[in-house]
């Protein structure tokens, strides 16, 4: 029998239960139910990313500049991870033998948005969480003998780089880094230092598409048309890339290409992918091993045989791609690009050193700049805390600055204010 106390204490419980689900059911509903007409676009673009950002938790008084590291998942996102979860929660599924469990199926039906998304076959692409655990996939399963290079640059994620020295710790093969110009100037600067560094040993050249250090998008196709000349297995780590810009993983050419689109296609967190050439597929070992790990009429799917895990995060990440596509992924970068320059040319006017490429083609989303003597994470923090803007950066002086398609140039301003005030207090003090 329950006491008195007892009582109380679970009727709070539940009060507790039900208010956080009201409040958060709220949130959601609060946003708007459909996206802006496209015909606003035509008449005032402007007036049409303001209608979008309204999609967006953020509070309407901050302003997010790192979609570098993470972005906010808007409206269509959330209530499709909701309803994917109110739905795998009953495990009322019509065969006694079917449950939602994310690692023991195709999952087809998330799998072909996203393969047309990126340009490749379904039987190419596995659902996975991360660009990590893709990349650990590609470094942990192709063979390589003790004394194999690896060839990358200096500007790789952990994510990336990470996997590769675990490997040349354990089984001995080397780790040989190309240093990149900052900032890179032209795709023939990175050709020739990947050129110039391949040896016999060479069996894997691994680049970014876009560099999470300077984000400098790295000209993929050229590199992996190189590799494959040489006999070589390319791998472009494209953490960055889906949302930020149109691209094609068969016209790049790479052999791998992993992704987390938890930043710029802005998916759940814990939604990522694994694309493996088909040509290259039955020559890459399964590093996590279940029912089907050794298949190879299934393809790419061996690689999401990971295990139970979260479904729902694939509803949400077909309804990024979704998303991307009513909007259009071509009026995506075309902001992207626009938002970037137009921030870029204002840190360079207050004396800014840039480590992102003069080269417009080699530039999208991020700016990279260095403004020594200010303490970078001194003014990380002042930001947050005294004007409510996030941004990323490192130590001692660099500011990598994210521009998603939402922020408005009034967003950008009010950063830049802010940059003035920050210096101006130092220099007085």
């Amino acid at each position: 029998m329950i006491n008195r106390r007892g009582f109380l204490s679970s009727s709070l419980a539940l009060g507790a239960g039900i208010s956080l689900q009201s409040r958060l059911w709220a949130q959601i509903s609060s946003l708007p139910a459909n996206l802006p007409e496209r015909s606003l676009y035509d008449s005032s673009e402007d007036a049409y990313w303001r209608e979008l950002r309204k999609q967006f938790l953020i509070p309407a008084d901050e302003v997010y500049l790192n979609n570098g590291t993470v972005g906010s998942s808007p409206a269509p996102v959330l209530r499709a991870i909701f309803e994917a979860y109110e739905a795998s929660e009953k495990l009322n599924e019509t065969d006694p033998e079917d449950y939602p469990i994310w690692g023991y199926a195709s999952w087809n039906q998330f799998r072909d948005p996203l393969a047309a998304f990126v340009g490749c076959d379904r039987d190419e692409i596995a659902l996975l969480r991360n660009a990590t655990e893709a990349n650990s996939y590609i470094a942990n399963g192709v063979d390589m003998k003790p004394g194999d290079e690896v060839l990358m640059t200096d500007q790789e994620h952990p994510g990336g780089e990470m996997p590769w020295q675990l490997r040349a710790k354990r089984y001995g093969i080397v780790v040989k880094k190309v240093t990149l110009p900052r900032p890179v100037e032209n795709p023939a600067q990175v050709l020739n230092l990947f050129r110039d560094a391949i040896t016999p040993r060479t069996r894997v050249m691994f680049f970014s598409h876009i560099s999470t250090f300077s984000g400098v998008v790295l000209p993929v196709k050229e590199l992996s048309a190189l590799a494959r000349s040489k006999g070589i297995l390319s791998a472009a780590d494209g953490a960055h890339t889906p949302g930020m810009m149109r691209f094609n993983v068969h016209d790049l050419g790479s052999d791998f290409y992993s992704s987390s689109p938890h930043k710029w296609l802005q998916a759940p967190k814990g939604s990522g992918f694994l694309y493996v050439r088909n040509e290259v597929i039955d020559r890459v070992w399964n590093t996590i091993a279940t029912e089907g790990w050794d298949d190879v009429k299934i393809r790419a799917e061996r690689f999401q045989r990971i295990g139970s895990s979260n479904v729902p995060a694939l509803s949400g990440l077909r309804a990024a791609i979704q998303l991307a596509n009513d909007i259009g992924i071509d009026r995506i970068e075309k902001r992207h690009r626009q938002l970037c320059d137009y921030l870029l040319a204002a840190m360079l006017k207050r004396g800014a050193v840039s480590w992102t490429s003069p080269d417009a083609t080699m530039r999208c989303g991020i700016a990279t700049v260095n403004v020594p003597p200010l303490p970078r994470m001194e003014l990380e923090k002042w930001l947050w805390k005294e004007k409510k803007i996030r941004i990323r950066g490192a130590d001692p002086h660099k500011l990598r600055l994210s521009t998603p398609y939402y922020l408005s140039k009034a967003d950008i301003d009010r950063f830049l204010d802010a940059f003035d005030e920050f210096r101006k207090m130092k220099e007085m003090a």
